[in-house]
């Protein structure tokens, strides 16, 4: 799992891992040089970086659907393949997207787009009634 690994890595020394703050400015020119955290007692800290990674979450928001929706490690399963509906759910009607459904990349674009095929699935669905 992707906790994991960082945890190794932190172990290891090739990286260092900075709880409690949070991001308050991104700093640099043409490319970025640093970045200002603050932590939860208001202390900030200034970081040299050589970029900016952000993520959007590793735990999907699935509690709700458990018992309702086939799941996955707490993602919905979504039907795959090569006919129309890869954001169908198993329940009829119902689709997902985004981090609930994307257990391999998760990142925001990967998010929009599948945002936008659930909403023509959803479509093509609603036509289908």
């Amino acid at each position: 799992m992707l906790q994991d690994r960082l945890h190794n890595k932190v172990e290891e020394g090739k990286i260092s891992l900075i709880l409690n703050t949070v991001l308050k400015e991104i700093i640099g020119d043409q490319v970025v040089d640093q970045v200002m955290l603050e932590d939860i007692n208001g202390a900030t800290l200034s970081l040299k970086v050589d970029g900016v990674f952000i993520a959007i979450g590793h735990k999907p928001n699935t509690d709700i659907f458990e018992g309702q929706l086939n799941m996955n490690n707490g993602y919905i399963v979504t039907k795959t393949g090569f006919d129309n509906g890869a954001t169908s759910t198993s329940v009829p009607g119902i689709f997902a997207a985004g981090d609930v459904a994307d257990y391999s990349y998760r990142q925001a674009i990967t998010s929009a787009g599948f945002g936008c095929m659930a909403a023509l699935d959803a479509e093509v669905y609603l036509d289908s009634l």
